[in-house]
């Protein structure tokens, strides 16, 4: 079964639909991007006002594959959108501990990250279940489906780390 990036959460109450509709939503981050290591240089371009933005996927369970860590602008309209991000980097994976850092203007931000072990560039899952570490920033909640945006998005008015706890459904 396959979703389309565009696809939104639907509004049933059930479980089933808002773990398909997760799986789907999360797919929609991982579309390629280069490699970054630990401790590079950061990614996006260092303007007069930029600041830093490090992101740190925490409890990894492996040093299996990479982590990609996905950057929305503040706009929830394009929060888990296709070509709706403002950067990406995939890094990889160290445990506990992964991180990416960013040259971001000053600003409100969303972070979605997830573990692809495999290495293979997709979010792998099956109608059932998720089969890679995923998270959100602000730890944003996930039981009942997708996060809101307004759970997911953070300030950003100087150099700002942030945290992520990286969750597995197995």
């Amino acid at each position: 079964m396959t979703f389309g990036c565009d696809d939104r959460p639907s509004n049933h109450i059930g479980a089933m639909p808002r773990i398909v509709s997760l799986a789907a939503a999360l797919a929609c981050i991982m579309s390629a991007a280069p490699a970054v290591a630990q401790g590079a240089a950061c990614i996006g371009a260092r303007q007069p006002g930029s600041v830093r933005l490090n992101v740190v996927a925490t409890g990894l369970r492996n040093t299996q594959g990479e982590v990609a860590f996905t950057i929305y602008p503040d706009d929830r309209s394009r929060f888990l959108a296709k070509k709706g991000k403002v950067l990406r980097a995939r890094v990889p994976s160290r445990t506990p501990d992964t991180s990416a850092c960013f040259w971001v203007a000053p600003g409100h931000y969303a972070v979605a990250t997830y573990h692809d072990e495999n290495g293979d560039h997709h979010f792998n899952r099956t109608l059932f279940a998720i089969k890679e570490g995923f998270g959100f920033s602000n730890d944003a909640p996930t039981t009942l489906g997708l996060p809101s945006f307004d759970k997911v998005r953070f300030p950003v008015a100087a150099n700002t780390e942030i945290r992520i706890r990286t969750r597995y459904s197995r």
